[in-house]
């Protein structure tokens, strides 16, 4: 079984749409586990509703210690060996669920697996799409990577509607930390890839909406993302040994230069006046 834990607070806007999705994908191994944190407006109204037409619909309301706390006790109420997390503005793309399932019957135990994720505007226009497929822990340390095209890239899973993995790798790993209500997800996939068997898919499995209003776009657009990050990733390559700190540190310096070259590629008119006389020194030469 897979069990679908969606944490959610005064979601009446999605909360529907989220429980329909889960229905939608004709998975007989699903559970949907919704953690409610004590919501005011029509939420737990809709999850009655529709848990009482939908067997497989759990659910609890009570007032939490935030995000961290919610996905910690759909984790404990999980009954399934396979754990997915759908937030509750997000979807899947259409079968993924039964798709996971025959996966996962050929994996061996913890497995963490990885899809490609479309990232969405607030009007369901694509941005991008999110294709993790370097999940080496030093690759998610280092952030950001400029890929074939010289953009830069972010080589994270950016949701986890596109990743999936067995409900046993918390036994290894632990919970999610309670003081954590940003990064959690972060400090979570640095874990799992340290501690699981990691498989990458290319394949689009997740939809992640990224709009205004929403916790991580706020957090991103005031900029006090990157720091806490950065902060979080610090501390992990501390414990790394001193051969992968340097092999950090030399790609860092490596994306770095490489940034720099597309950059002045594209704009070469902004190149500073003293590099530019030798560059045109030298193509006379």
């Amino acid at each position: 079984m897979i069990s679908i834990i969606t944490p959610v607070y005064n979601g009446e806007r999605f909360i529907e749409s989220c429980l329909q999705v889960v229905i939608d994908q004709n998975c007989l191994e699903v559970e949907h586990i919704i953690v409610d944190g004590g919501s005011s407006d029509k939420t737990v109204d809709i999850i009655k509703d529709k848990a009482n037409q939908y067997p497989h619909i759990r659910w609890i309301s009570e007032k939490d210690q935030g995000q961290s706390d919610a996905m910690n006790k759909g984790i404990a109420m999980a009954q399934g060996q396979i754990i997915g997390v759908l937030n509750v503005d997000d979807f899947y793309e259409t079968n993924i669920l039964n798709r996971i399932c025959e996966i996962f019957k050929t994996l061996p135990e913890p497995s963490f697996i990885v899809g490609n994720c479309n990232i969405l505007n607030q009007k369901g226009k694509l941005i991008s799409i999110n294709k993790p497929n370097r999940l080496r822990t030093i690759d998610l340390l280092l952030e950001r990577r400029i890929n074939d095209d010289g953009i830069i890239d972010a080589s994270f899973p950016v949701n986890p509607s596109a990743y999936f993995y067995h409900k046993s790798l918390h036994q290894q790993i632990g919970l999610y930390k309670l003081e954590e209500h940003y990064a959690m997800d972060v400090d979570f996939l640095l874990k799992a890839v340290c501690s699981s068997h990691v498989k990458y898919f290319n394949e689009i499995w997740g939809n992640y909406r990224y709009y205004p209003g929403t916790k991580t776009f706020d957090d991103s657009t005031k900029g006090t993302s990157t720091a806490r990050i950065q902060h979080l990733f610090n501390d992990y390559i501390k414990r790394l040994s001193l051969m992968e700190q340097w092999q950090i540190w030399l790609a860092r310096k490596m994306n770095f230069i490489l940034l720099k070259i597309f950059y002045f590629y594209k704009y070469p008119e902004r190149l500073p006046e003293s590099i530019r006389q030798r560059l045109t020194k030298y193509s006379r030469t």
